[in-house]
């Protein structure tokens, strides 16, 4: 898969947030979106998802088949959007059933972000740090190349952001993609990176 934004302007309540962004993302590739806060981050990557109205610019992809762009990608916001009534292995499956083509059972999933013991617990008793490996172990139930991460380091301790690191190094070496909007460097070795606001 080939992302490829061009000329990207958005604008939130009249005021303009960033014009005329353009660049590139290819297989096996890693973008750190930086800047300060209200910069425009988060709205990058609501634009490329399909949430964010765009005032002028294309966002297009190429190797996705018949896929669209939306079908193509995962979106993991700085919100977790979890259902916390429901137990994290149930949060999973729902997310597997709505996202299609299973990679990984939700049992899988857990164990792989270091929550085996957490599976049948509601998602409401778990600490914030927990509920950020619930989010990121969607990435892991259903293959999508392209992945979106909005502060994905957020509430991990140091165990957690080792094993994003490796599931995200694991995702690049399969041909994957990933944009982040984040604060913290990326424990991902040759991140480029695109400072916004600058």
């Amino acid at each position: 898969m080939q992302l490829a934004v061009d000329n990207l302007a958005c604008r939130r309540a009249g005021r303009r947030v960033f014009d005329g962004l353009s660049f590139r993302l290819g297989p096996g590739e890693a973008l750190a979106v930086t800047g300060r806060n209200g910069a425009g981050k988060s709205t990058l990557l609501g634009a490329i998802a399909g949430l964010v109205g765009r005032h002028a610019g294309e966002v297009s992809a190429s190797g996705i088949g018949d896929r669209t762009l939306a079908e193509s990608l995962h979106l993991v916001g700085h919100r977790d959007g979890l259902k916390g009534s429901l137990t994290a292995e149930e949060n999973l499956a729902f997310a597997a059933a709505l996202l299609g083509s299973q990679a990984l059972a939700p049992a899988d999933a857990l164990a792989r972000t270091g929550l085996p013991g957490a599976a049948q617990l509601p998602v409401a008793y778990l600490s914030a740090g927990q509920r950020r490996r619930v989010a990121l172990a969607r990435l892991l139930v259903a293959h999508r190349p392209l992945w979106l991460l909005d502060e994905p380091l957020t509430a991990l301790d140091t165990a957690g952001q080792s094993l994003l690191a490796g599931i995200m190094a694991e995702h690049l070496a399969g041909g994957g993609l990933i944009l982040a909007a984040t604060h913290a460097p990326l424990p991902i070795e040759g991140a480029g990176e695109l400072r916004l606001g600058a």
